[in-house]
């Protein structure tokens, strides 16, 4: 069962931000409940109680049963919920999202919907990925082939820096052991990014599915900003966890990643990418709870109301 790093106390207000929580929190072999506000999750070594507001993604291993009250409160604060295999290797299941607003889905679709602002933002990622790069005007067979350049260098230079041996990655779905140490360290890393992608990308009422850079998967877009921090962070802390030592890499990339991601706000920096992404130009959306009806010429109107004519219209323009 995991352990929870310590962070500053939080108002109710903010305990309800994406970008204020724990990255993630991996259980495994447990019950989890509920306790007041709180979930807790209970094994043979006692009972481990874990602020549910305080959760950006709860991933659920092997051997984990969960209670109806438990994901209660967990939909309640807004947690994200996957169901994973071992550790956190697969990617199985996940719960709902904390935003009421379509505000940043709309966006991402109208972006993902034209092919030239889809490209745009393609290009747009690549230029947070590799700063000293410029992206402008190159077609998607070109970010693709400087993509894959940069990750080689990146996996030879952390090789160098670290004196681990890298023999390229080699990685068999469903096989967590059939690599070496050092690509089960990137294995971990990379999936533990997924989760934490996914939850923010819900979160923020985003479309997982709907990528830029890549297509045709349920999780497309989530592999898209799981991606702009690989060789910034991923790459470089799976060669640190493989030059530490050969045992247990798994538990201790997930560790060693989370406390990485906490002590850098990452998750407050996804936020302000993918918006950033989504929106380049517009102010921070607001997330209202609001239901209203499309009208002509761009215009929403109140719903609630039968509209018979023009005076029921009064002055509800938005």
């Amino acid at each position: 069962m995991s352990t929870v790093s310590r962070r500053q106390g939080l108002t109710p207000r903010q305990l309800t931000r994406t970008g204020e929580r724990l990255s993630f929190v991996y259980l495994e072999r447990c019950l989890v409940h509920r306790d007041a506000n709180a979930i807790t999750a209970q094994d043979a070594e006692g009972t481990t109680h874990i602020p549910s507001a305080t959760i950006g993604t709860l991933l659920l291993g092997p051997g984990t049963r969960v209670t109806h009250q438990a994901m209660s409160v967990l939909g309640e604060t807004g947690a994200a919920v996957c169901w994973v295999g071992e550790r956190g290797v697969r990617y199985y299941a996940s719960g709902r999202a904390l935003s009421r607003s379509s505000a940043l889905m709309e966006a991402q679709a109208r972006q993902w919907a034209n092919p030239r602002s889809r490209l745009a933002v393609a290009r747009e990622m690549y230029r947070l990925r590799f700063p000293s790069e410029d992206p402008a005007g190159l077609t998607r067979h070109e970010l693709l082939g400087r993509e894959g350049r940069r990750v080689k260098e990146c996996y030879r230079a952390q090789a160098t820096r670290t004196g681990v041996a890298w023999r390229g990655r080699r990685y068999v779905p469903g096989d967590f052991s059939s690599g070496d140490a050092v690509n089960q360290a990137v294995t971990a890393a990379a999936q533990c990014m997924y989760g934490i992608a996914h939850a923010v990308v819900t979160s923020l009422g985003c479309s997982p599915a709907l990528g830029f850079v890549h297509s045709g998967h349920e999780l497309s877009f989530v592999l898209d900003v799981a991606d702009l921090y690989k060789t910034e962070i991923g790459i470089p802390l799976a060669f640190d966890v493989a030059a530490q030592d050969e045992e247990d890499v798994g538990p201790r990339t997930r560790r060693a990643l989370r406390d990485r991601i906490n002590a850098t706000s990452l998750l407050d920096r996804c936020v302000d990418d993918i918006k950033r992404l989504l929106l380049p130009e517009a102010a921070d959306p607001a997330d209202r709870d609001v239901v209203t009806l499309q009208s002509d010429g761009g215009h929403q109107v109140a719903s609630g109301i039968n509209y018979d004519g023009p005076d029921d219209y009064g002055d509800e323009l938005w």
